[in-house]
């Protein structure tokens, strides 16, 4: 590698269908990085929201790359998969990589309180701050941030939308989940 020039990231995708609707899913060499709802963005438009984390990324498609992450996706929206084995690439601030990790430590089918996380992480005055990295993650679902409610146990906030949080809680309540 030449001084002066960042190394181009290299991120494996593949594009699978959810109850939740479809799913960006991209990976770079050290692990998961994405899981994006596509809503109705193009690839495009998609590989575009993260240019400015990766901005000089080579999205190259590929299942088999993806594939461990799409079977436990799967798994996971079967009801066969209550906890996620898969290496992430996170890349954000330390606050959100230790509320993440708090998040992430949340057991399938139970939510904690923006205010129990921020406890968690060592600040407990830090809710909205929580509330913020949660907006940021960038693997919902697999880092389970539809699990974090509001003091009261309502729902509030989720970047994917409230009826998918709904969903996600329902799915793992047993519940007959309906999008």
């Amino acid at each position: 590698m030449r001084l002066g020039y960042a190394a181009v990231v290299r991120l494996a995708y593949h594009v699978m269908a959810s109850p939740v609707g479809l799913l960006l899913l991209a990976r770079s060499e050290r692990g998961l990085r994405y899981v994006d709802f596509l809503e109705r963005r193009s690839l495009k438009r998609a590989f575009a929201a993260h240019a400015a984390d990766v901005p000089d990324a080579e999205w190259v498609p590929s299942l088999l790359e993806l594939k461990p992450v799409v079977d436990q996706l799967e798994g996971y929206f079967c009801g066969t998969t209550t906890r996620f084995d898969l290496t992430l690439d996170l890349a954000g601030t330390e606050f959100q990589l230790r509320a993440w990790r708090a998040v992430r430590a949340i057991p399938y089918g139970q939510t904690r309180t923006y205010g129990q996380i921020a406890k968690a992480v060592g600040q407990p005055g830090a809710a909205r701050a929580v509330g913020l990295a949660n907006h940021n993650n960038p693997v919902p679902i697999v880092v389970p941030c539809h699990r974090v409610v509001g003091a009261d146990g309502s729902l509030t906030g989720y970047g994917g939308g409230l009826p998918r949080k709904r969903f996600l809680l329902e799915l793992e309540a047993g519940l007959p989940a309906l999008l």
